[in-house]
């Protein structure tokens, strides 16, 4: 319990973890009494530490004398103890200055922050592109590819593009194509996707949509086109970066990393979950929770435009990363990416 912690246990807790962060060493008593002045002797440094480590806040690796964080440790590390820099005016124009954002597609936008957020962290950046449910309508065209495929290439409001091949049970000319685009393209921009999808519906329910051919081609092909959950990629910029830590040399830990990030369900799943919430969110991979990102830190933002929150993006590095660094990077970043999306839908 965080309530067991007196000021003496915080400290301590405090000194060993921000130790840890910079040497990857396990940290023992005579390390803590010699690189902080906290009046006290190693042996009631050694206590407090077979204390902590009691109360699932470190943990001896091996047969170490020193000991490491658990995630438990993180957890209240950061939630009670860790102290948030604030970014120097260098520090953001090196963020701004990282960016060439003007011109690009949102994809390419996306791509570039995440890059960004790997470059300027040295870890792992990702970010989630929009759902298609969270935009809104600008433009759809169906062009025929074959007598029974036609591509349907939709536009949102924030400029994301996504390109899907539906395939038909009987063929649609072009020039009737060109109609369908027409008429939708009239009918539907500026409304949300799943404004959309609920029109959809109440029109096919209606009786009038069979007596009008090209209304019921048109209100299937759009059906068609927005059925699946379309968006939500996930962009992973710097993956290599992981394999410099020292936590990564262990070959099984690397590989459930790796594939963590190929099948991206896990990453898509904690995007989602911090979209949901306000403000940075940091998720810790232990033994216990989010087991495939053990040994890993998530730290999320959400970023928007003007109809409001759209996606996520973030920083993915050890446990053992400098939060007090790496949060205000993460935070920033999503507020230029907010600030360029809301100048391009203007």
């Amino acid at each position: 319990m965080a309530a067991d912690l007196n000021e003496r246990g915080r400290l301590i807790l405090e000194a060993i973890i921000e130790d840890y962060i910079d040497s990857a060493e396990p940290i023992g008593s005579r390390s803590v009494t010699r690189r902080h002045q906290m009046g006290l002797s190693p042996a009631t440094v050694r206590n407090v530490m077979a204390d902590l480590e009691e109360m699932g806040y470190l943990v001896s690796p091996h047969t170490s004398a020193g000991r490491i964080p658990t995630g438990k440790g993180y957890r209240f590390y950061i939630d009670s103890l860790l102290q948030i820099r604030q970014l120097t005016l260098q520090e953001k124009m090196k963020l701004e200055q990282q960016y060439r954002f003007k011109g690009l597609r949102i994809e390419e936008l996306l791509q570039e922050a995440g890059k960004a957020l790997s470059a300027i962290s040295s870890y792992t950046g990702i970010v989630m592109a929009p759902r298609l449910a969270t935009t809104v309508f600008r433009h759809i065209e169906f062009i025929r590819l074959s007598q029974g495929k036609i591509l349907v290439v939709f536009v949102s409001q924030s400029g994301l593009v996504q390109n899907k091949i539906i395939e038909l049970e009987e063929p649609i000319g072009q020039e009737e194509l060109e109609r369908i685009t027409n008429y939708l393209n009239h009918t539907l921009t500026g409304k949300t996707i799943q404004e959309i999808k609920e029109m959809i519906l109440d029109e096919m329910a209606q009786e009038k949509a069979l007596y009008n051919q090209m209304l019921k081609r048109a209100l299937m092909l759009s059906g068609e086109a927005l059925k699946d959950e379309l968006g939500g990629q996930v962009f992973i910029e710097g993956a290599s970066n992981i394999m410099e830590q020292p936590e990564f040399y262990d070959l099984e830990k690397m590989k459930r990393l790796f594939r963590t990030f190929e099948q991206k369900s896990l990453l898509v799943d904690l995007l989602d979950k911090s979209q949901k919430a306000e403000g940075v969110q940091i998720f810790i991979g232990s033994a216990t929770e989010y087991t495939e990102i053990e040994g890993c830190s998530l730290i999320t933002s959400t970023y928007s435009n003007r109809q409001g929150t759209i996606g996520t993006l973030g920083v993915i590095g050890p446990n053992r990363m400098p939060y007090s660094m790496v949060i205000p990077i993460v935070d920033y970043t999503a507020k230029l990416v907010s600030q360029i999306l809301a100048i391009e839908s203007d």
